[in-house]
C-alpha cells in the first residue's frame, strides 16, 4: 500500500469537505435573509409614522389608514388650504402640493394659484376653525365641519359654516390627497346627523 498516496488523497477530501462545508453555511445563510425578507413583506403590515401634526396615535396597512390619522392629516390638509393670508399661502401651497396625489397634481396647483392671485388683490384673508371630524376608513375620506371666518383689509366680512369632504389614497407607501371639496348643505345636514348617531352610540 502506497501510504504516501493514500495521506495525499485524504488531504484532499479533507479539503473538498472543508470548502463543501464553507459553501453550504454561506448558502444557509442566504437562504435565512430571503425567509426573513419574505416574512416582512408578504401579509399585512402596520407601520407607525409621523403626520406633519401630531396629536392621536395611528396606523398603516399596506391599504389603508386609520381614523386618526385620516382625522390628523384632515386637519392638516384643510389648513393648508382654508386658513391662509397673502403672505402664507405660497408656501402653503408648495407644502399641499407634496401631499396631492400625482394624477391631481395640475389641478390642485392651479386652483391655489387662482386663490393665491385673488387674496393678494384684495388683501383678503381666511381663517378656519374646524369643530367636528367624521373619518371614513373604508373610502379613506374625512368630513371635517367647523367656520369659516375672512378678513379683507384686516376686517372680518363673512363667518360661515362650511363642511369639507377630504378624500385620500394610500399608495406607494404613502398617503395621497386625491380630493378636497365643499359639501353641499344637505350633505352637511347628513355627516352632521351620522355624526350625532356614533355619539349615541359611544354613550
Amino acid at each position: 500500500m502506497d501510504h504516501a498516496k493514500l495521506s495525499g488523497d485524504l488531504k484532499e477530501i479533507r479539503k473538498r469537505n472543508h470548502a463543501l462545508s464553507i459553501l453550504v453555511g454561506v448558502l444557509s445563510t442566504c437562504v435565512l435573509v430571503a425567509l426573513i425578507i419574505i416574512v416582512k413583506v408578504v401579509g399585512t403590515e402596520r407601520t407607525i409614522v409621523v403626520p406633519p401634526t401630531l396629536s392621536k396615535s395611528f396606523w398603516l396597512t399596506t391599504s389603508k389608514a386609520s381614523a386618526s390619522y385620516l382625522e390628523q392629516m384632515g386637519s392638516y390638509v384643510a389648513w393648508l388650504i382654508l386658513d391662509v393670508s397673502p403672505e402664507t399661502i405660497d408656501w402653503k401651497k408648495k407644502e399641499l402640493l407634496s401631499w396631492v396625489a400625482p394624477e391631481e397634481h395640475g389641478a390642485f396647483k392651479v386652483k391655489q394659484e387662482v386663490e393665491a392671485e385673488r387674496l393678494k388683490r384684495m388683501n383678503a384673508s381666511t381663517y378656519w376653525l374646524p369643530q367636528q371630524f367624521v373619518p371614513n376608513e373604508e373610502t379613506q375620506s374625512v368630513v371635517i365641519r367647523g367656520r369659516l371666518k375672512t378678513q379683507v383689509n384686516g376686517q372680518e366680512t363673512t363667518a360661515d359654516s362650511k363642511a369639507y369632504l377630504v378624500e385620500f389614497d394610500y399608495d406607494g407607501g404613502r398617503v395621497h390627497l386625491k380630493g378636497f371639496k365643499e359639501m353641499p348643505n344637505e350633505q352637511q345636514a347628513a355627516a352632521q346627523s351620522a355624526a350625532g348617531d356614533d355619539d349615541a352610540r359611544s354613550k
